[in-house]
């Protein structure tokens, strides 16, 4: 199975405010305003919000130390470029960003952007503050297509349990763990199929699924909005990219490394491999998981997360085992967004803790750990 991911980072001055100059930064490399371009190793690209780029390594590959490696060296570019003018920071929102200090693109893809805003009012929270890590899963047919699907779905809360890392909104604690999720679930809430709580159904075969998106189509073209009437436009924590050949999870938080990131796709291949898994199943009892990892972290979830990387350690192969002890330590110490928390509380002061995580991705170092 080959995998790719997408990466968004929130662009930053030396004192760790957000700045809107994603349009800037791309015309000084390539000389215009362009929505993606070649960077090296990396694809270099826009986002709706102007205060975050998006790094995609060139090539999705089987071995995660070829991916890592990849987008290292995008980051390690990027800084020899901009060495002192901006500090680049993961996170699944920018936690101390307020609305009007940020932007949306404006070069191009404007349509889109207006159909959104028209139906959903995009200058909000879920929107212009969030930034996620996408893992892009290949499958070989609609057989495996169905099992893999079917597989990740169970696994979403625990997920988002490991990966919580937004738990501040404007600078104030808020009491969530991840709460670029609690925005997101609620950003299209006009028409709630797009969603879907963010755990799809289960699936019996492709059909199903492409079912289930014509329907959200259809609600799309009532509220003429044909132009979003596209594979991406379903914002569940799983979605199906038929015209890639592969599953793009879509719930997870960015985090604070790239080495952190591989971590969690070295976690979802290995237990991939294992046909049944002891996760729940149920619909809602997965909502109800799915809320406690959004409020909680990993914090309420022990037992079961330790279950599952002891079996994500037996499936493992040698090179997901380098990542995998960065997911036991979030699953011993606390999510990304736990550890925020409690530091926060003891010295009250954001800085210090932006300066750490900006020093995790731009030498590749999981917070925490030595």
């Amino acid at each position: 199975m080959t995998i790719g991911t997408e990466h968004e980072y929130s662009i930053n001055d030396a004192c760790f405010n957000a700045v809107p100059v994603s349009d800037q930064i791309i015309k000084t490399i390539c000389g215009s305003f362009e929505s993606e371009i070649l960077f090296g190793d990396v694809k270099l690209g826009k986002e709706l919000q102007k205060h975050v780029l998006e790094f995609i390594p060139r090539f999705p590959v089987d071995d995660l130390s070829q991916l890592e490696a990849q987008l290292v060296s995008g980051i390690q570019k990027f800084y020899r470029i901009f060495p002192d003018r901006y500090q680049i920071l993961g996170l699944g929102m920018h936690p101390t960003l307020t609305l009007d200090k940020t932007a949306v693109w404006d070069h191009d893809e404007g349509e889109y952007y207006a159909a959104y805003d028209r139906l959903f009012n995009i200058r909000q929270h879920g929107w212009l503050n969030i930034q996620a890590l996408q893992i892009n899963l290949s499958y070989a047919g609609d057989k495996e297509l169905v099992a893999l699907y079917n597989r990740l779905r169970p696994l979403l809360p625990y997920l988002v349990a490991i990966t919580a890392s937004s738990p501040m909104v404007e600078g104030r604690l808020t009491g969530f763990a991840d709460n670029r999720l609690r925005y997101y679930m609620a950003n299209q809430k006009e028409i709630p199929r797009i969603c879907n709580r963010i755990i799809p159904e289960k699936i019996r075969n492709a059909g199903e699924y492409c079912s289930a998106q014509e329907e959200i189509f259809a609600e799309l073209r009532q509220r003429d909005a044909t132009i979003l009437c596209e594979e991406w436009v379903n914002s569940s924590g799983i979605i199906i990219r038929f015209s890639r050949k592969c599953l793009e999870i879509k719930a997870l938080d960015e985090q604070e490394s790239i080495r952190s990131d591989m971590a969690v796709c070295a976690f979802i291949r290995a237990l991939l491999r294992c046909r049944s898994l002891p996760v729940e199943t149920d619909q809602d009892q997965l909502i109800a998981l799915m809320e406690r990892a959004i409020r909680d972290g990993t914090a309420s979830m022990h037992p079961e997360l330790e279950k599952l990387y002891t079996i994500a350690w037996q499936k493992a192969t040698d090179d997901e085992r380098r990542y995998l002890p960065v997911i036991e330590d979030r699953i011993q110490n606390g999510s990304l967004a736990e550890q925020i928390i409690r530091r926060f509380n003891e010295e009250r002061d954001m800085v210090p803790i932006l300066s750490a995580m900006a020093h995790c991705l731009r030498f590749n170092s999981p917070y925490g750990m030595t």
